[in-house]
This record gives structure tokens, sequence and C-alpha cells, in this order.
């Protein structure tokens, strides 16, 4: 998470001021560094796993627009339909952390192998990514765009407003 740094204040004052919003990240700005960072967060994420039917860890990190990084685990359950995906606890760390859209996205197993993500993981990270998301797949990063093509999402349904932003 993110924190403020407090500016200098005014003389008049004595309570501290808070910067400005910080600048909106996007994919032009990845670099080397931040795909470490995600990869970081992902290997760190995938140690809290649990996964004691499988033993397969799997471990997420994304980056937000606001220019947090979070991470989720898969955390399975003896009635495997209900089993959640490291994506599925990442959204839940975005939305409990503040919200936003996703820039970047890395995966890794046990072994810290770039995975890719399935189906159901894709559609749910273009609903909070949309095509310009970023995921480092095995064969090299790629937009959500080439990932998921021609992906329906909240602007094929009807009353959705246009440019549906996922900051609820």
């Amino acid at each position: 998470m993110t924190v403020p740094e407090p500016r200098a204040s005014a003389p008049e004052s004595t309570d501290p001021v808070w910067s400005e919003e910080p600048t909106p990240v996007c994919p032009e700005d990845l670099s080397e560094g931040t795909w470490e960072l995600l990869r970081a967060e992902a290997k760190r994420a995938m140690t809290k796993a649990y996964v004691p039917y499988s033993n397969y860890p799997v471990g997420a990190a994304g980056l937000v627009d606001d220019g947090r990084i979070v991470g989720g685990c898969n955390i399975e359950n003896a009635s495997f339909g209900v089993t959640l995906c490291a994506e599925c606890s990442l959204l839940s760390e975005l939305f409990m952390t503040g919200g936003g859209r996703l820039v970047a996205f890395d995966c890794v197993d046990g072994e810290g192998n770039t995975l890719v993500p399935c189906g159901r993981c894709r559609q749910l990270l273009f609903e909070h990514g949309g095509s310009d998301l970023v995921l480092n797949m095995p064969s090299g990063r790629a937009p959500m765009s080439v990932v998921l093509p021609e992906a329906f999402g909240p602007d094929h349904l009807a009353g959705t407003p246009s440019g549906h932003e996922a900051k609820h």
C-alpha cells in the first residue's frame, strides 16, 4: 500500500500537508524494475497459499493504476468447486485496499515459473484491467487484448455506463 508523503507546511500552519494524488500509472510506464517487483510479490503471495489437496501453490501480483501492488494466492477447499484462484484473492485485495484499475499482472507456481491465467481468471482480470492490462506470459508480455481477444465486458451489458471503471 502506498502512503502519501507529507510536504513542507506553510509557515502559518503546524498541520502536515499531504502530497497530491499520485500520477496514474499506465502500461507505457512499465519498466524491468516494475516487473521484478511484481514477480517478487507474486512469489511472496505464493508462500501464503493454502493447498493441502493439490500441493500446487500459486501466487499472483498486480500493479494498480495508482502505483500500489496487490497480491493473491490460491486457497483450496475440500469442496473443490469453492476453491479460490490466486487471481480471485488478488482482486479481493484490490478492492479491500481502495479499488482501481490493474495495469500489469504476473502469476507464478511453487517453483517461481510463470503461469497463464485460466479462461475464468482472464475474464476476471479483464473486468478490472481492460484491454490494456499487460500480462506476463510464458511466451512474453502481452496486453489483455491479445490474451483475451474480443472480450465480453461491462460495456456489452444494457444500462451499463460507457467507460465503466472498476473503482467501487
